[in-house]
C-alpha cells in the first residue's frame, strides 16, 4: 500500500489535474490512496468567504460566485459534456456551503473557518475522482472527516489516533485506489475540524500510519527537499537524503516543503517518505528515512516572516526564573502562539513568535499585567541548519540584526 498527497499547486487547473494522471500512469495506480488539497489558491479564497461573512455579508454572494466560476472553468475543460454528474455534484456542494453559512450561529471564526474551508478539498477530491472515473480508472471517494477523528481545537484540531486507526483499517479497501482529502477531520459531534494550515501532508502521515502503507510520496512543484527556498534565495541545491531527526529539523524551523507534524508517524513505523516533482516523476526526489546522513552535507537556510519578537522583564527588575517562565508558556499555549527563538538572561527573556491564528494583542494584554514588555512586529527568523561561517556572513550581509543565537549546528538570526 502507498500513499501519494497532490498538493493545491499540482492541481490548480485542468492540465494540472490531467497531469496526476500522467505522474500515476508511470508509477502505477494500483494499491493506492490520493491525499488532495484544495486546487489552487483555493484556501486563500474560502478565507475570505468566511471573512466576508463575519464582517461583509453584502460580498459574500460574489466572493462565492468567483470561487465557483473558477472551478467550473476547470470542470468545463476536463469533462465533454455538460451533463456529467460532476456538474451537480459541484453545484450542489457550493449550495450545501451557502446552506451552512445561513444556518450557522455561532460567531467563534475558528469554528467558522472550519466548517468553510474544507470545502475546497471536497470539491477538489470530487472533481479528481469523477475525472478518473471518466477516464477508466475506478476509484472510491472517501470523505476523510469519517475516518480521521480529532478534538474540537478548531484550526488547530489533535488527532484521536485510536478511533482514526480502527476507522481507517475498517473502511479503506486496500485493493483499490481511494481518493480522499488533507487537512480536514471531524470531532465528536461530526463537526469539520481542520488539522492547520498545509495541513494535508500530514493527513497523508495519518494514513499512512493507519495503513502501514509501504512509503508515502508528496509531489510538490519543486524537485524535492531543497536547502533553501528558491523563492528567497538565489542559488538552492536538492538534499538527495535525509534522515527523520533532519526532516523534524528542518520543519520545526520552518521548511515550508514538509509539514511539521508529518515525519512523526511516519518516523514510529519507519515509512519512507519520498518528496518529489509532479514536473519530472521521473527525477530521483528527497528520500526521508530512519538513520541517512544528510546528503549533500552543506548549510540549509529557513526564513519565517511576519514574526514577532517580543522581550519581557519582571516589573521590579527581579530575576526571570522558572516560575515566570512556565507562566509564560502557558500563556503561549492558552493563546495558541508558536515559539520560535528563545533567549534569556538574569531579568529579561526574549522570544520570536509566530501568531498564525492572530491572539497575540489578547496575549500581550495579560502580559503587561506582569511584566515589561517590548516587541517588534513583522520581523524575519532566519535559521542555518550546519552552518558555516561563511553562510553566517553572508546572510548578515546589510540586515538589521535584533537577536541572534548559535548551537552546536544551529544558527538563528531575527532582522527586520
Amino acid at each position: 500500500m502507498r500513499v501519494f498527497k497532490f498538493g493545491g499547486a499540482s492541481v490548480k487547473d485542468a492540465d494540472g489535474v490531467k497531469n496526476v494522471i500522467k505522474v500515476l500512469e508511470k508509477t502505477g495506480f494500483s494499491d493506492l490512496l490520493i491525499v488532495v488539497s484544495a486546487m489552487g489558491k483555493t484556501t486563500n479564497a474560502l478565507e475570505n468567504v468566511v471573512k466576508t461573512y463575519l464582517n461583509n455579508a453584502n460580498e459574500l454572494k460574489k466572493e462565492i460566485q468567483n470561487l465557483e466560476e473558477y472551478h467550473n472553468e476547470i470542470v468545463e475543460s476536463l469533462f465533454d459534456y455538460k451533463q456529467h454528474p460532476v456538474f451537480e455534484k459541484i453545484k450542489g456542494l457550493f449550495l450545501d456551503m451557502q446552506t451552512t453559512l445561513k444556518r450557522n450561529k455561532s460567531t467563534q471564526y475558528d469554528f467558522v473557518y472550519d466548517q468553510i474551508v474544507c470545502y475546497g478539498e471536497l470539491i477538489s477530491t470530487i472533481i479528481i475522482s469523477e475525472y478518473f472515473d471518466y477516464k477508466g480508472y475506478t476509484n472510491d471517494w472517501l470523505d476523510a472527516r469519517d475516518f480521521i477523528k480529532t478534538d474540537s481545537i478548531y484550526r488547530d484540531a489533535e488527532v484521536n489516533w485510536n478511533i482514526t486507526q480502527n476507522n481507517i483499517l475498517k473502511k479503506v479497501n486496500k485493493n483499490r485506489l481511494s481518493i480522499t482529502q488533507g487537512f480536514i477531520g471531524s470531532d465528536s459531534n461530526n463537526f469539520t475540524t481542520t488539522l492547520g494550515r498545509e495541513g494535508s501532508d500530514y493527513s497523508a502521515g495519518i494514513f499512512a500510519y493507519c495503513l502501514n502503507a509501504d512509503s508515502v510520496s508528496i509531489w510538490k512543484d519543486v524537485p524535492g527537499v531543497l536547502n533553501a527556498d528558491p523563492r528567497v534565495f538565489d542559488t538552492t541545491q536538492l538534499l538527495s537524503h535525509i534522515s527523520y531527526e533532519e526532516a523534524i529539523e528542518l520543519a520545526f524551523y520552518g521548511a515550508s516543503v514538509i509539514h511539521p507534524k508529518t515525519i512523526q508517524p511516519l518516523q514510529r513505523k519507519e515509512i519512507p517518505l519520498y518528496v518529489k516533482s509532479f514536473l519530472n516523476p521521473d527525477g530521483f526526489g528527497t528520500s526521508v528515512k530512519k538513520g541517512q546522513p544528510l546528503e549533500p552535507h552543506l548549510p540549509c537556510y529557513i526564513v519565517k516572516k511576519n514574526q514577532i519578537l517580543l522581550s519581557l522583564s519582571s516589573l521590579d527588575f527581579s530575576f526571570i526564573v522558572e516560575d515566570n517562565i512556565s507562566q509564560i508558556f502557558s500563556l503561549f499555549h492558552q493563546y495558541q502562539i508558536k515559539v520560535g527563538l528563545i533567549q534569556n538572561s538574569a531579568i529579561s527573556f526574549s522570544v520570536c513568535l509566530e501568531d498564525k491564528f492572530a491572539h497575540f494583542n489578547e496575549l500581550l494584554v495579560k502580559l503587561k499585567a506582569k511584566f515589561r514588555v517590548t516587541y517588534n512586529t513583522n520581523v524575519s527568523l532566519f535559521t542555518i541548519r550546519h552552518f558555516t561561517n561563511e553562510a553566517i556572513m553572508s546572510l548578515e550581509k546589510d540586515k538589521d540584526i535584533l537577536l541572534k543565537q548559535i548551537t552546536r549546528e544551529t544558527y538563528q538570526m531575527v532582522s527586520r
